[in-house]
């Protein structure tokens, strides 16, 4: 199985909704995913159409209690889709796994052993705490939305500075899977700099595909669905599935 973290610790970059329509994606391909929900807001969750008032295991108790991953998996309506959901709950773990013994390996020792997936897709919380560090560790890769927006690039240094870091003393195969661009809007001036400078200063680190602003693919969440479901024809919905294909070839020429 191989672990996929998409993170940005600053917010409002299309993190979630890239994690939601990555996995309905991956689903569609006809591969069994997971949505591994650590942030605390939950949207990940509520974006699969999960109740979050109704779960009695969540994220939390796997990497607080113990519980085992299976008991905390939800299958969701979405072709080849499950989820770890995360509730609020999950805010209290940031404080209580400071003093917990392996704090940084938790959600890599739940996920180890599972081959019930071809894939695990995890929503990181938008900072770099101890959530984010577990999601670093337990992935083998990562993919980092950025914004085509005034201040993209803001916080990204010390995004690559952490994980570096985690490179250098936690988790030595980390693999950068790429830089995705997300609400790109073709009429602006403004995104198509962003979108240049990024390309040129990461070059073939950023996915050819970009993910351009749409209404509709902020309005699948309220919905509970994936962009593929509520409107399978629109421009986000193909550009997700493009993205999903691109992101598959990267993996199998790694493992080529």
């Amino acid at each position: 199985m191989r672990a996929i973290a998409i993170a940005n610790q600053k917010g409002g970059v299309g993190k979630t909704s890239t994690c939601v329509n990555f996995c309905a994606g991956l689903g569609l391909m006809g591969k069994k995913v997971l949505l591994v929900d650590m942030d605390p807001q939950g949207n990940s969750t509520s974006g699969l159409g999960v109740e979050r008032g109704a779960l009695s295991l969540s994220v939390y108790d796997m990497l607080v209690d113990g519980v085992s991953l299976e008991e905390c998996v939800k299958p969701t309506e979405w072709e080849g889709v499950f989820i770890a959901p995360a509730t609020i709950d999950l805010a209290g773990a940031e404080v209580e796994l400071v003093s917990a013994m392996s704090r940084e390996t938790r959600l890599k020792k739940c996920l180890r052993g599972t081959d019930r997936y071809d894939a695990a897709i995890i929503d990181c919380p938008p900072s770099l705490g101890l959530l984010t560090l577990n999601s670093l560790v337990a992935a083998d890769s990562i993919v980092i939305p950025i914004q085509c927006e005034y201040y993209a690039l803001e916080g990204l240094s010390q995004l690559m500075k952490t994980i570096d870091l985690v490179r250098s003393h936690l988790n030595a195969e980390l693999e950068m899977d790429g830089l995705l661009l997300t609400m790109f809007d073709s009429r602006t001036r403004l995104s198509k700099d962003v979108a240049e400078e990024v390309r040129n200063r990461f070059q073939d680190k950023v996915f050819d595909t970009t993910i351009p602003r749409s209404v509709r693919v902020s309005e699948a969440p309220s919905h509970g669905m994936p962009i593929q479901y509520y409107d399978p024809g629109s421009p986000g919905a193909v550009a997700y599935n493009k993205f999903t294909e691109e992101a598959v070839k990267r993996w199998q020429n790694k493992e080529a």
